[in-house]
């Protein structure tokens, strides 16, 4: 008699027909028929479904509840000003508080006002979550602290962490440019230099000035916040 009878014998089921190959979870854990007890032996194959492999079936449990996990933070996604007021470099109330309508208008003066301004890149890096695109203003921040650098030793090391999570083709937060440009900025890493960015960076910040930058500021963030300043004054 096959495994498989013997086992069907043992939980008191039919005799199945199938193959050892087919069930191997029930045929592991029978080495000698009389070293299981049916109770025990019914318990363990009422743990596997037939056909299914337990480590594939602990595999699968937790890659779906990382997947509702991430479904989970998207749909909760949104440009209101309260996501605004999650990431602000200060105690929400406090900064709102410091934030004055007049330096909120000021920021539709120009892309470079706001950026000038540390509640104007929180609130714009809050909105380019919302459009996943925030990898662009941190490239750009990255390229002015990189500039600040005065060590050799740290501007060389710091030069190639830059372009491998932001430049290098399929980096973790590759931005979008052209190219030449990209190919441009990789020659300079043969030689570091503070300028070695500034082409790269500079397309970056034309595309969020003429693409991101106008739906900013007609997005309802950058309106809740004006309208809530204003309230403040009134």
């Amino acid at each position: 008699m096959c495994v498989c009878a013997c086992v069907c014998a043992c939980a008191n089921v039919p005799l199945c027909s199938c193959t050892h190959a087919l069930h191997p979870p029930r045929i592991c854990l029978l080495r000698e028929r009389s070293t299981l007890s049916p109770e025990l032996l019914t318990r363990n194959l009422s743990d596997y479904p037939v056909g299914k492999d337990p480590q594939a079936m602990r595999t699968g449990q937790r890659q779906n509840k990382g997947m509702r996990t991430r479904l989970g933070c998207l749909s909760h996604k949104s440009d209101s000003c309260s996501d605004f007021t999650a990431i602000l470099p200060d105690k929400p109330n406090r900064a709102l508080k410091r934030l004055s309508t007049e330096e909120a208008t000021r920021w539709a003066d120009s892309f470079d006002v706001l950026l000038s301004h540390k509640y104007g890149v929180a609130a714009f890096r809050a909105f380019l979550k919302t459009e996943f695109s925030e990898e662009n203003l941190e490239f750009w921040l990255a390229c002015e602290e990189f500039k600040k650098t005065r060590s050799t030793a740290k501007l060389v090391s710091k030069a190639h962490r830059i372009f491998e999570e932001f430049v290098d083709v399929q980096a973790p937060r590759e931005v979008n440019i052209d190219f030449q440009t990209r190919e441009a900025t990789r020659k300079n890493m043969q030689e570091p230099s503070l300028t070695c960015f500034d082409q790269a960076q500079g397309k970056v910040h034309s595309l969020m000035e003429k693409d991101s930058y106008p739906r900013f500021l007609r997005s309802k963030m950058y309106l809740d916040l004006l309208s809530q300043s204003q309230r403040r004054l009134s």
